[in-house]
């Protein structure tokens, strides 16, 4: 039994927490992603005037 709650500290709660980590930037990478594109359709229209 405590071989098993040392394996869910030692590899469960990493897992979590990565896990967690990765929810919250998902949404903060998709809207510089978005940023990145907007400024590429700028700078694309510049260039064409």
């Amino acid at each position: 039994m405590d071989e098993l709650l040392a394996n869910i500290a030692n590899i469960g709660f990493p897992i979590a927490v990565a896990a967690y980590l990765l929810v919250r930037i998902e949404q903060k990478l998709d809207n510089l992603s978005m940023s990145i594109k907007d400024l590429t359709n700028v700078l694309g229209k510049m260039e064409v005037k």
